[in-house]
Formats: C-alpha cells, sequence, structure tokens
C-alpha cells in the first residue's frame, strides 16, 4: 500500500488489501472511499470484502465507481461531499490513486488556483497538467 496525501485531510492510494487495513486505521484515517469499479478487480479486492474490513476496524466506508465516463459533475461534487463531511483524514483508492487525484482536483476549483491544485497532485505523485485548460474553465464558471 502506498498512501499518497495531496492534502492533510485528503490522500489516495492505489488498490488497497483486506490486509492494509489496520495500518490505514493506524495512519489515522476516519473514513475510506473506493473509487474503483468492481468489474475491474477478482472477488477478494471487490467493494464489499474491503468494506467490510474498513468498517470492522471501525471506520466509514463510501464506495464512489469511477470510470473516464462516470467522472461528471455530479459524480466530482459527491466525492467532495464524501471527504468533506467526516471528523477527520480521508483515503481514497482506485487502481493507481490517478481516478482519485482527478476527481479531488476538479472538485477543488472554487476554493484553489489551477496552479495551486496541480501542485497538490504533482506532490503527491500524480502529473495531471493535462487537466489544466479543464480546471481553468471551472475555475472561469465558478467564479
Amino acid at each position: 500500500m502506498e498512501i499518497r496525501p495531496i492534502t492533510p485531510r485528503y490522500a489516495v492510494s492505489p488498490q488497497i488489501t483486506v490486509e492494509d487495513v489496520p495500518a490505514i486505521a493506524e495512519a489515522g484515517f476516519v473514513k475510506v472511499i473506493c473509487n474503483r469499479p468492481n468489474a475491474e478487480v477478482p472477488e477478494i479486492m471487490q467493494s464489499d470484502a474491503i468494506g467490510d474490513a474498513v468498517r470492522a476496524a471501525g471506520l466509514e466506508y463510501e464506495v464512489l465507481e469511477l470510470t473516464h465516463q462516470t467522472m461528471t459533475p455530479e459524480n466530482v461534487a459527491k466525492q467532495r461531499d464524501m471527504a468533506e463531511n467526516c471528523s477527520g483524514p480521508v483515503l481514497a483508492y482506485c487502481a493507481s490513486g490517478t481516478r482519485c487525484s482527478v476527481v479531488w482536483a476538479l472538485g477543488q476549483c472554487d476554493q484553489m488556483s489551477t496552479d495551486e491544485i496541480l501542485t497538490a497532485t504533482t506532490n503527491a505523485g500524480y502529473q495531471l497538467e493535462q487537466l489544466r485548460p479543464t480546471l481553468d474553465q471551472l475555475r472561469n464558471t465558478s467564479d
């Protein structure tokens, strides 16, 4: 497991396993968000199996399966709401952490500059410069 903080309250990771859950809890996360569709992984790594382990550890667990086709404004808003409406740090995961980073970036356009967003994702290891035109456009419509 490779946890990559984007902000003090939002971190991303490639696919996690049931065995990773104790370390996630020990790291202080209060919620885990799964952004990986079940169709991409074997049953042992699907959201039900991971979710059972996360909840058994006393953490909140949410599922918002994301693909390029489902990266909609509504789902961006849902992700932001799930991340903001909890009492502490959130860990979101998908195959590589990229989708979790992209959905976070798209949801920050009314709070951060494009440069601040891209610096945060770059510092976490996700090069999202290709999103700059989209982020700029979203920022212009949220002003």
